[in-house]
């Protein structure tokens, strides 16, 4: 899967969110990069989502390769010497 599916040097742009305040106190406390956090966090989250739209987009012709690879075999099974 491609990793590079957004514009890594697009501006940043602020934006508003709603976090539990005793994680954030802890987070500021520790001099974690909440922007940076939720940006990695997002990309995971979006790399999950594009995957399960993948699969679900290819599910017909992966439930024929299967099919295809029970009933005939891997053309490869023929040059193994194992």
């Amino acid at each position: 899967m491609r990793t590079n599916f957004y514009d890594q040097g697009a501006p940043k742009k602020p934006a508003h969110l709603s976090i539990n305040s005793d994680i954030l106190r802890q987070a500021k406390l520790q001099r974690i990069n909440i922007s940076d956090v939720c940006e990695r966090g997002l990309v995971e989250a979006l790399k999950e989502r594009k995957q399960q739209e993948w699969l679900a987009s290819n599910k017909e012709a992966i439930e024929e390769y299967v099919s295809f690879i029970e009933e005939n075999g891997c053309f490869a099974d023929k040059l193994r010497a194992f």
